[in-house]
């Protein structure tokens, strides 16, 4: 919690975020938002001048890395961007040797790697922080800490203590439902509700769920009914339901329109006031009809990624919010 303890750390994980260090986090992206949005300003500061950033993804990315990209350059940095097709993995080199030479060019590093484990691993290598975008079918705490920051905003500061979070999809393979589950449970909120909705095989991991189970003010319970789950949502968080999942074609076909959200569904079984966020790239699990509803998040909540990266970078480099 105290601002001190984040200068020249790794971020890799959700299971390092206390409650205090979830305040200072959104505190720090609320400066970073006003500062962005002041029609009097420029948009960007100069807190980060003279720092590089380097943008590892040896995964496709394009929210995650143009978003940390953009905190950067509004925090006054500069990126060194680095895709493994250009890189030397191609030659064979180690993670860990890749890194290290890295490191001797910037003064931090944001890795997306398809390895679960990788993370640590370069972070463990590396003398300067290393920031997870995401590690296979590991974590990815940046977009838990923009998704919880999004739920805040939209239905208040409280939240989600006392709300029904309800995670609709691939709960098994999808890194973005294991770290916000798993954030909301290292937060201080009381009476929160988890909603699992997915096929049968893509149910939530065990682990992930015993996890969970030792934060006693927290409730799980699993639906395979998404009409059914809505009527008690407040946030409902949705995946897409990977086709390539599945050995069988026919088990794909039989579950895939099931968790398709349309007007019409929400329009019979939502509440008036609950949100919808979506980690994106969508294909077809949120009809476009929903975009238009005040209720559809999931847009505002990629903006609200830049400024809990502008946080996260600025706490990491040891310099005050804007």
């Amino acid at each position: 919690g105290d601002a001190g303890t984040w200068k020249g750390r790794s971020i890799t994980s959700v299971e390092q975020i206390t409650p205090a260090g979830l305040k200072l986090v959104f505190d720090y992206a609320d400066k970073c938002k006003n500062m962005v949005e002041d029609e009097k300003g420029k948009g960007m500061c100069e807190l980060l001048k003279g720092k590089i950033m380097a943008a590892v993804f040896y995964e496709a990315s394009t929210r995650t890395n143009c978003s940390f990209q953009a905190a950067m350059l509004r925090m006054g940095g500069t990126v060194i961007p680095v895709d493994s097709s250009s890189s030397a993995a191609k030659k064979g080199e180690s993670l860990s040797d890749t890194i290290r030479c890295l490191e001797c060019y910037c003064d931090i590093l944001v890795l997306r790697h398809p390895l679960k484990g990788s993370a640590d691993e370069a972070a463990t290598a590396a003398c300067i922080p290393v920031l997870n975008a995401g590690d296979g079918t590991g974590e990815h705490p940046t977009q838990a800490l923009l998704d919880l920051y999004t739920i805040r905003a939209e239905l208040g500061s409280d939240a989600p203590a006392g709300k029904t979070v309800t995670l609709v999809g691939d709960l098994k393979n999808g890194r973005t439902v294991h770290s916000l589950a798993m954030l909301i449970s290292h937060g201080d909120f009381k009476g929160v509700k988890l909603s699992y909705v997915s096929p049968l095989e893509l149910k939530m991991p065990e682990y992930v769920k015993t996890h969970i189970a030792s934060n006693d003010a927290i409730h799980q319970d699993e639906e395979t009914d998404l009409g059914k789950a809505l009527e008690s949502a407040d946030v409902v968080y949705m995946t897409r339901v990977q086709r390539e999942r599945f050995e069988k074609e026919a088990d794909y076909e039989k579950v895939k329109g099931c968790y398709i959200l349309t007007a019409k569904l929400l329009e019979a079984h939502a509440k008036k006031d609950m949100i919808i966020l979506h980690p994106l790239p969508r294909v077809d699990e949120i009809s476009t009809d929903v975009d238009a509803d005040p209720r559809a998040a999931y847009f505002r909540q990629m903006r609200n990624g830049m400024y809990v990266r502008m946080a996260l970078l600025g706490l990491v480099m040891g310099v005050p919010a804007p």
